[in-house]
């Protein structure tokens, strides 16, 4: 570069720029580290966060601690899947396409619904696409959502709605469970949709058949957010009357991992297969009569016309879609049902046992899956304190989100949890709030 601008030294390219304004000694770093230097300086950097390989866990409210069979990581960490994008070459991609279409085929199943798409962001944005596809079917702008969905939920559908003038309506909780009769009185001819939680953001087992026969009979659609898991157990939502089903797909072999990345589900009943986001990927025959997939719809922006698209999401989760597909497989039915068998009984066995504790009332009487509301007798952050302190990372503080429940605390309890760990947080309890 020096030959081609005629200069002799790096000095000479920088000779413009005034010396009281140029650095006029070496930066001040520290001197270079060795390989094994970074990564102990990394090491020590890693050991400042607080993560579950340490502390024991009782918070859910949205991310879950669940097994995670060692075959998933064995599997998506094949160099043919794990450096795919989402495939834009259907013929060079059959490996992936095959894998994706595997996936919709168990999310269908699982749901209970007609058909999946090829997986979305993640579950709040799922949620919020589903407004979205009940206002374009419907041809109307209103959404009824309810409280007890979950609010990181309800912030996203927020965010979405102000963009497209869609008008949100919250329905109120009663006894944890949505309020039927203040559903019956928002809804109209002007409602698209309803949208609930199943098993809810307090945990407690919605009654899904009897929201969606009231919601049918305003021709409006019912948008289910679910918890896979708890599917296991319970009846699926598309066999209870759901239109769209939209789940957080990181319980289904996905990490944590501090947040991300996760995987959003999308599953609908037949005539909403046109509307769906994303990608759905089909089955097919070549002309020489060999199967084969491809990328059968995408309703969005760059494949149709602007005022005919559903949305203009772009991607998908490929490779947390797989994880999720390896871990379906490998569970079955009779693993899910296992699964989702242990952490009910599991969370009944905790809470029963800290119903016994002096002070400690339950804040909902309505039936839950693997997560439950007690109110306690002192604040709740300082009890979280206390107990984080000893190891134990003791659930969410609801007062930031439903202030009215006073010092409540969601706690979830997951297959992970064990009998000793339970009895260790109810003595380490009962001595915080004596």
């Amino acid at each position: 570069m020096l030959e081609a601008l005629a200069l002799e030294s790096t000095e000479a390219l920088f000779a413009d720029i005034p010396d009281d304004i140029r650095l006029q000694q070496p930066l001040a770093l520290k001197k270079a580290m060795s390989e094994l230097e970074v990564m102990r300086h990394l090491e020590k950097l890693a050991d400042k966060n607080a993560h579950l390989g340490r502390l024991v866990s009782f918070l859910g409210a949205g991310a879950y601690e669940h097994y995670q069979p060692s075959v998933v990581d064995a599997i998506i960490s094949r160099s043919e899947f794990y450096t795919s994008y989402t495939p834009y070459q259907p013929e060079m991609s059959q490996g992936m396409l095959q894998a994706t279409f595997e996936y919709q085929t168990m999310i269908a199943d699982l749901t209970g619904m007609d058909v999946a798409n090829a997986s979305m962001y993640d579950g709040p944005t799922a949620f919020a696409e589903a407004a979205l596809v009940a206002c374009v079917h419907t041809r109307r702008n209103r959404i009824l959502v309810a409280d007890s969905v979950n609010p990181e939920y309800l912030a996203v559908l927020r965010t979405y709605a102000a963009g497209q003038a869609i008008e949100i309506g919250y329905l109120p909780q009663k006894d944890g469970r949505l309020d039927t009769q203040a559903l019956q009185a928002q809804l109209d001819d002007s409602v698209a949709g309803v949208m609930i939680q199943y098993p809810n953001f307090f945990g407690v087992v919605e009654d899904v058949q009897a929201i969606a026969d009231l919601t049918h009979q305003a021709n409006a659609l019912l948008v289910v957010n679910t918890y896979p898991i708890a599917l296991g157990l319970l009846e699926a939502p598309g066999k209870l009357g759901a239109d769209l089903v939209v789940a957080e797909g990181q319980s289904l072999g996905n990490a944590i991992s501090y947040g991300g990345p996760y995987l959003g589900i999308m599953a609908a009943k037949q005539p909403l297969l046109r509307k769906l986001p994303g990608r759905i990927v089909g089955q097919t025959t070549d002309h020489e009569g060999r199967r084969g997939f491809v990328l059968t719809l995408q309703a969005r922006e760059q494949h149709i016309r602007r005022e005919k698209a559903t949305s203009n999401i772009c991607s998908n989760q490929s490779l947390c879609a797989l994880a999720a597909t390896v871990f379906l497989s490998y569970m079955g039915k009779q693993g899910m049902r296992e699964l989702a068998v242990q952490n009910y009984h599991k969370a009944h066995y905790l809470q029963k046992r800290l119903l016994d504790l002096p002070g400690i009332e339950a804040v909902f009487a309505a039936p839950f899956f693997n997560e439950f509301v007690i109110r306690l007798p002192r604040p709740a952050a300082d009890v979280q304190a206390a107990l984080l302190a000893r190891g134990i990372l003791f659930g969410f503080d609801l007062r930031e989100s439903h202030p009215e429940l006073g010092d409540a605390v969601l706690l979830n309890v997951t297959e992970v949890r064990t009998k000793s760990e339970m009895d260790e947080l109810v003595e380490a309890l009962k001595e915080v709030i004596a």
